[in-house]
């Protein structure tokens, strides 16, 4: 049944992730990061917002999300709380050239996972300027 677990949501209902939102503590240090990785950013007064498809993840400001009356946000989140995963569209060969010709440490992979599609995947990880963990998962079968 739709909502239970193991079940498929209803037509017209959840469709996908479209954001989430993150506390960040060194703004010119994480655009620099997300845009040499190629991400879309785009640098606002109360938020960065890197751009992965139809999907984006807003990064606060540390002068909004330390502000007392700024709620909508985790209460107790604060800089490095994300464990983010991307899919990336190539080999994972390629994956690692890609992160290789950024300067980007990866600090564990190639393994293998289990991802969103339910199939597996090989995946690395690495952490932007604040030391959120990012993940790249590469399908071994698209």
């Amino acid at each position: 049944m739709p909502g239970e677990p193991g079940g498929r949501l209803a037509p017209g209902a959840v469709g996908a992730i479209d954001h989430v939102a993150l506390p960040m503590a060194d703004a010119g240090a994480m655009v620099a990061f997300y845009r040499r990785l190629g991400f879309e950013v785009l640098d606002g007064p109360h938020v960065v917002q890197v751009h992965a498809g139809d999907q984006m993840i807003n990064f606060h400001r540390p002068a909004t999300w330390q502000r007392d009356d700024f709620t909508l946000r985790a209460p107790a989140a604060t800089p490095p709380c994300g464990d983010l995963c991307f899919r990336w569209d190539g080999s994972p060969g390629s994956l690692e050239a890609w992160l290789q010709q950024a300067g980007v440490e990866v600090v564990e992979g190639p393994v293998a996972r289990q991802g969103g599609r339910r199939a597996t995947g090989s995946s690395v990880y690495v952490r932007d300027p604040d030391g959120n963990l990012l993940e790249f998962i590469a399908y071994l079968d698209p």
